[in-house]
């Protein structure tokens, strides 16, 4: 089944198999005549990438690339990014790749005009209102994975190289004016990476589900979400060429991000410290740390998780939803323990002291205290429920 079509919630999204082809315009809906095309070093260099900064040049647009992006991409790479947007006079950003490069051009676009420095935007109450809305450029994301979802979010995540943390920078006009999402551009993703993205797209879903409130729609999202992940993650991880499951995985990408403006929790909380001290992969260590944190909060989510094990086909019961997590995890190749990471207790009481600050701690169903954070570490350490 091949599907082509557009929608906006609230992103505009142009979705479907060789929607690429699409980019120069939707550089010229959103404004951009200049753009400075962002990316990350493993992407570069590729065909696809070379054909899309074509499609720009070809259209007349003045695009430059900058690809000083890390995988868990630092402060540096942005005001790296942001000397090459001025230098070359652009007027927006183009941001071409995963989670990193979406971030990396994004917080440049953001950047582009301000005066403040960019720690002065975090996540913190109103911290964005900080920020000069007019210094801001536009900006138009294609995904070439599907993971974080950053092409609809109106955050990134940085990690400060002096403190060695993970940074939720926000504005509401960060968030892309155009998505091109194209299952075409993942067709070369390699299995793992395939995977360690979708769990985190997964984890991305699962989370705004639990998280405490009241926002039903984000939870209609989220749901749907994590019934993409089941029936299309290992489809992709297995069959890289599938087209339907890698434009499946891309909606259920842009799900989870859309549906965690509610909150996220613990597995993030504990995932960002374990990234940003020992670079593991993001949607990797959310995988490792997603059953066991399940297991930490079950009492307060017990009976949502059993009705989402309901719509998923699965026996409504909390029991049988870890079952599945256990299982997709075997089946796709997570490992099912930190030690698998090369993570080992030397820095817990550093990690346990950052998990409870990081700003998705505050959406965890159960309080995340060091104490528990500890225990969770332990867990997931060991692989011990």
């Amino acid at each position: 089944m091949t599907i082509r079509a557009n929608w906006n919630y609230p992103t505009p999204i142009r979705f479907g198999a060789g929607r690429i082809s699409e980019l120069a315009d939707a550089c010229r809906v959103a404004g951009i005549e200049r753009p400075l095309f962002v990316t990350d070093p493993g992407l570069v260099d590729l065909p696809m990438t070379k054909a899309a900064v074509a499609l720009l040049k070809e259209a007349g647009l003045g695009v430059e690339v900058f690809s000083d992006v890390r995988g868990n991409p630092v402060e540096s790479n942005v005001y790296a990014g942001i000397e090459a947007l001025k230098l070359g006079d652009h007027d927006g950003v183009v941001a071409f790749g995963g989670g990193s490069a979406l971030d990396v051009g994004k917080t440049i676009a953001f950047m582009a005009g301000q005066t403040r420095p960019m720690w002065d935007f975090e996540d913190v109450g109103d911290w964005w209102t900080r920020a000069d809305p007019t210094g801001i450029a536009p900006i138009v994301a294609v995904p070439t994975t599907a993971g974080t979802g950053s092409e609809v979010g109106r955050a990134t995540v940085i990690t400060n190289e002096e403190s060695h943390t993970k940074k939720v920078i926000f504005h509401p006009l960060m968030m892309p004016k155009v998505v091109i999402e194209d299952p075409e551009l993942c067709v070369g993703l390699p299995a793992t990476i395939t995977a360690w993205t979708g769990m985190d797209a997964l984890a991305h879903c699962i989370e705004a589900y639990c998280a405490p409130g009241w926002h039903p729609l984000a939870d209609g999202v989220a749901v749907e979400g994590v019934r993409l992940c089941k029936e299309f993650l290992p489809r992709a991880v297995k069959t890289g060429t599938d087209i339907e499951a890698r434009g499946a995985m891309l909606a259920a990408a842009s799900a989870g991000a859309t549906a965690f403006q509610k909150g996220l929790g613990g597995i993030h909380a504990m995932s960002h410290p374990v990234g940003a001290l020992y670079d593991t992969h993001h949607g990797l260590t959310n995988a490792v740390f997603m059953p066991y944190v399940l297991v930490f909060n079950r009492a307060a989510i017990e009976e949502k998780i059993a009705r989402l094990a309901g719509y998923l086909g699965l026996e409504p019961s909390f029991d049988a939803f870890l079952a599945w997590i256990l299982d997709l995890r075997a089946e796709i190749g997570i490992s099912p323990t930190l030690a698998g990471l090369n993570v080992d207790a030397s820095r817990l009481d550093e990690i346990a002291a950052m998990a409870i600050v990081d700003p998705t701690a505050g959406g965890n169903p159960v309080e995340l205290t060091t104490d528990a954070a500890k225990a969770i570490f332990h867990m997931a350490l060991a692989g011990e429920m």
